[in-house]
């Protein structure tokens, strides 16, 4: 029920502009039954995974001495609050990042703006300007450095580089890129890869914004690729998301070789049919989003499959539509579960 009425709320935000909020970030655990721990897989097995909490929006944002976020929603869905102002939630997390400050991007397609969780400074922002002129229209892959996010959108076919405060700085790609979807930089070198999901291949640049080099054509081969989608770097690797191709291609980020592959084709739990979301954890597992399927799925560096969370639904550990997914230093799992409107979050707890 709280899914649907931040679907609710989330229609009716709108796109007007608003200030950041400000408060002490709590992350959401009305889910959880009240004295439960949320595990997978579930007992007798070894719990490799904990429900961590839940990001919506201003709803996780409480001001000292005053009422919590979410009893503020509630009045204003109730119509009690007297003021009318929805509260500024997510709509369509679509991919999500976090940079060396402790502040989480996630690209909101609905929104067309990144939020930007602060939890360190206690605020939640709201960027949605691309440059001078324009603002996001299909905000999609992201990528933080040196203070700076950059930002992918597919109907503009640039990437956008803005400031630490969201001012918007210069852009790369223009006139190069057909529909830039999913973003990854290395921090070693500073390139930065670009799904160009239309082209079918990873364009990567240098900072400065030359394109460097191209890495793969369509195809179904080794090294090439159909739509590809997302991206993340993981100890000098560079996981492609084949989508079309159901499978993610781990390759050489200077050759663009293939070096081995996850998930293959099929119906049964643990393959893929619509991959998204990639992102890589300290010990090396893999996680995978699977859309079609509305599944988390685990993944051992050398392709193992380890476990599934998930399954369509508004509970806690279920999704609907999931898109993005990002492991921060902690080992903590960020989902952008895109269609219920807000970013789970599952701790690892370590262990093969």
């Amino acid at each position: 029920m709280k899914a649907l009425l931040l679907v609710a709320a989330a229609l009716l935000a709108g796109c007007a502009d608003t200030g950041p909020v400000r408060g002490t970030l709590r992350y959401g655990l009305d889910d959880a039954p009240e004295g439960k721990r949320l595990l997978w897989p579930a007992a007798p097995e070894v719990p490799r995974f904990l429900y961590a909490g839940t990001l919506t929006g201003e709803p996780n944002f409480r001001q000292p001495g005053t009422e919590s976020g979410w009893r503020r929603f509630g009045r204003w869905v109730a119509g009690l609050d007297g003021a009318g102002v929805p509260p500024v939630v997510l709509q369509r997390p679509a991919m999500l990042t976090g940079d060396e400050a402790g502040r989480l991007f996630v690209s909101d397609s609905s929104r067309q703006a990144v939020f930007v969780f602060d939890e360190p400074g206690g605020a939640l922002a709201v960027w949605d300007r691309a440059d001078a002129t324009r603002n996001f229209v299909a905000p999609s892959g992201l990528a933080a450095a040196g203070g700076r996010l950059y930002v992918a959108d597919a109907e503009l076919g640039a990437v956008f580089v803005l400031g630490a405060d969201g001012t918007p700085e210069r852009s790369l790609g223009t006139g190069l890129l057909q529909r830039p979807t999913g973003l990854a930089r290395d921090a070693a070198s500073g390139a930065l890869f670009v799904a160009d999901t239309y082209a079918h291949d990873i364009k990567v640049f240098a900072d400065d914004g030359r394109l460097l080099r191209t890495l793969g054509r369509r195809g179904e081969g080794e090294g090439e690729f159909n739509f590809p989608t997302h991206l993340a770097f993981a100890a000098g690797e560079l996981y492609v998301t084949d989508t079309m191709n159901n499978r993610v291609q781990v390759l050489d980020p200077a050759s663009g070789q293939p070096r081995r592959r996850l998930g293959t084709r099929g119906l049964y739990v643990g393959n893929l049919v619509r991959p998204k979301g990639v992102g890589v954890d300290a010990e090396g597992n893999v996680y995978v989003v699977e859309s079609y399927y509305d599944s988390l799925l685990v993944f051992a560096r050398d392709g193992e499959f380890l476990l599934p969370i998930g399954g369509t639904g508004t509970a806690t550990g279920r999704f609907y539509l999931p898109a993005g997914v990002w492991v921060d230093a902690k080992n903590r799992v960020h989902v952008a579960d895109m269609f219920n409107g807000r970013i789970v979050l599952f701790q690892f707890l370590g262990g093969g």
